[in-house]
């Protein structure tokens, strides 16, 4: 590898700071930080703004929205992490996925993270989070990452199973996100 970072942009739909989701998903970038050089980015949902909640479309969002919404698309790795209320996703978690062009994330990597109260919610990943970005054409990669209420102290993730369960899957997708890194284009100063 030539030393390409790959640009990894997280969307959290947690509505909470600190929250469970980026706790799960710190221990993911710390380990895939270790796997690969890269430059995260994060999109707080629930930190942008009447200029997001009150976009009806694409055109109503204010610049900064604006700016948001092209970090994701624009991203190597995006990684997808919302916590499930009621069964799925939060709906401000939904509505910045609504504002973002239908073909920006065509072939791009995904990968999907969620927290619940219980194991029971672990099905988001597979049955909310992954048709919303087939709609999308993306490419999300075969590995998710779930944790319960159970498996953290606070927001700080315990559960040795599910480090290691990050570990392997990281280790599986790593080429393909290190392919990723080393063929994207170089991205003019805005």
């Amino acid at each position: 590898m030539d030393g390409a970072a790959l640009r990894v942009v997280v969307v959290n739909g947690s509505p909470n700071q600190p929250s469970k989701t980026m706790g799960l998903v710190d221990v993911v970038l710390d380990m895939l930080g270790g796997m690969l050089p890269m430059e995260t980015s994060r999109i707080d949902v629930y930190r942008l703004g009447p200029g997001f909640t009150g976009a009806i479309g694409r055109d109503d969002v204010t610049p900064e929205v604006e700016a948001a919404l092209r970090l994701a698309e624009d991203a190597d790795l995006l990684i997808a992490a919302a916590p499930v209320f009621r069964g799925t996703y939060p709906g401000m978690f939904k509505h910045f996925f609504d504002l973002v062009d239908q073909y920006a994330l065509a072939n791009k990597p995904v990968l999907l993270a969620a927290t619940g109260g219980g194991d029971h919610h672990a099905l988001v990943l597979e049955h909310a989070l992954r048709p919303l970005f087939a709609f999308f054409q993306a490419l999300t990669v075969p590995v998710a990452f779930f944790a319960s209420a159970g498996d953290f102290d606070g927001t700080r993730l315990l559960n040795p199973r599910i480090y290691g369960r990050i570990e392997v899957g990281l280790a599986d997708v790593a080429d393909l996100l290190k392919a990723r890194a080393t063929s994207s284009p170089a991205t003019p100063d805005a």
